[in-house]
């Protein structure tokens, strides 16, 4: 099913008839429970027809239903959910600063830095973005952080940054998150070369800032700070959005009203303090659209002397200018983005869909990007360092008059509270642990040569740390004890 989702139009068809007849045909070699005939028929002509990516939508709810049946309560009879189940204890266990090594910093956020780091057990590299205590308690923040933590946990795209672990320390607060080698767009709009990006560079990060938006509305969230700093890129020339802490969830039915975001970038209903839903997001992706290919942002010039008032005037009143940079569709994208009022803009009638079908995504394939199969149209240098000197990077002064106490540790508990489970589990995957510890145990340490009966033993594996930290708990049994003494003979 799966390679149906992402193939190409023009290859949906064949694709989905060769899955029919494959596990739903009267040869199939599979064991799954019997579709209805009339199911099979109405999937067969739709795929004939017009193939959508919910053809298959009835025949994996009956199959479904079925192995959630009998199938898996064998399942849990069976010695693979044994395993699962130490896994989960192995997913729980503290996670404390010891768990990584930590290197350089990297930049710095609104109540700490941030610095790479690297889990000792698999290597796996993550930015660590530290809030400081004493810094949360003197700006009241405790609801912002928890906030930004929860909606992380709660959020996974390839297009938003992941949150992994949550620890504390004695001074800190820790977020373990994905870390971004490719710096931010800021960066790169601004430091490398002359300002902005070629369009067709510009609306490929569109097209994946889309996705992303998509994740977080699926969520019912609104991000309300699209800007370059916060749009970071990894490895491979991927973005993703960072920085979370002005997001927040938006009840079911409803709106909500709150002045919050970066000036320059923040809508006019949000400037006017009005009730709004997800339309500040779609007006913030039309002012990074403008900037990826203007080079700076629609209402205010780069390093711009105006005061917040005068920017905020700008945003209500004026009409952004738009050069020989962009084309048609472009300009036609970014005006429909920069609508006034909110009701009008595109994306606030019929959500993500109406953004996608507008003609500058063409050449887009959404579903291939959401499985992360297009490449992208820059890919950084893995020598290169996209981000600010470790001595430009200023240092946080010292926060005086703030007393720590026993109060917030009930803050403390609801941050800290370890690994996020498929974060961690992918991770796992990745690094080849959860293939190295599943592997079966061998049923004898020792091989008997029954001529001379005598015993000679065999050399142990090499046990990595997973298998050393599963038989502490006593998750796994082993063989005879490396210190006990097997007899000479018989």
């Amino acid at each position: 099913m799966a390679e149906y989702e992402v193939a190409a139009d023009e290859d949906r068809r064949n694709c989905g008839l060769q899955i029919l007849d494959m596990f739903f045909g009267a040869e199939s070699a599979v064991p799954l429970p019997e579709i209805p005939s009339c199911v099979l028929r109405e999937c067969r002509l739709r795929l004939k027809q017009n193939p959508g990516k919910d053809d298959f939508e009835e025949c994996t709810r009956i199959i479904h239903n079925y192995l959630s049946g009998e199938p898996f309560g064998e399942y849990q009879e069976s010695p693979y959910f044994s395993r699962f189940l130490q896994w989960k204890w192995l997913e729980r266990q503290p996670v404390t600063k010891n768990t990584f090594r930590h290197y350089r910093v990297l930049g710095k956020g609104g109540f700490g830095e941030v610095c790479a780091c690297q889990v000792r057990a698999t290597g796996k590299m993550y930015a660590c973005k530290k809030l400081e205590k004493k810094r949360i308690k003197k700006r009241k923040g405790e609801a912002m952080a928890l906030n930004e933590k929860r909606i992380l946990e709660k959020v996974h795209s390839r297009f938003v940054v992941s949150l992994s672990y949550t620890y504390e320390t004695k001074d800190s607060l820790c977020l373990v998150l994905t870390i971004m080698n490719g710096g931010d767009l800021k960066f790169h709009i601004h430091n490398l070369g002359n300002p902005g990006f070629d369009e067709q560079r510009a609306i490929f990060y569109a097209a994946e800032l889309c996705c992303g938006l998509e994740d977080l509305q699926r969520e019912r969230i609104v991000y309300r700070d699209l800007k370059p700093e916060n749009i970071l890129l990894d490895d491979r020339g991927h973005i993703r959005i960072s920085d979370l802490g002005l997001a927040t969830e938006i009840p079911e039915g409803g709106t909500i009203r709150g002045r919050v975001g970066t000036v320059g970038y923040m809508a006019p209903e949000v400037i006017n303090n009005e009730h709004y839903t997800f339309s500040p997001d779609w007006w913030g992706l039309g002012c990074l659209i403008y900037e990826m290919i203007e080079g700076h942002s629609p209402f205010r010039k780069f390093k711009e002397k105006v005061k917040r008032e005068e920017v905020d005037q700008r945003v209500r009143k004026d009409t952004e200018q738009y050069s020989e940079k962009f084309s048609e569709d472009a300009k036609s994208l970014c005006k429909m983005l920069l609508t006034k009022n909110p009701k009008q803009r595109l994306g606030s009638k019929a959500g993500v869909a109406e953004v996608k079908a507008h003609p500058v995504f063409k050449d887009i394939n959404f579903k291939r990007l959401e499985a992360n199969m297009l490449d992208p149209p820059f890919c950084p240098d893995p020598q290169a360092i996209y981000c600010k000197d470790v001595v430009d990077i200023e240092q946080f002064s010292t926060v005086r008059g703030v007393h720590l106490d026993t109060t917030d540790d009930t803050f403390y508990s609801q941050f800290a509270t370890g690994c996020v489970s498929i974060p961690w589990q992918n991770e796992m995957i990745e690094s080849g642990c959860f293939k190295d510890i599943n592997e079966e145990e061998p049923e004898e340490h020792t091989v008997l040569n029954i001529e001379e009966k005598t015993y000679h033993p065999v050399p142990k594996p090499k046990r990595g740390f997973f298998y050393r930290l599963f038989r502490r708990g006593g998750c796994i049994s082993g063989g005879p004890s490396e210190k006990e003494e097997l007899p000479a003979n018989l």
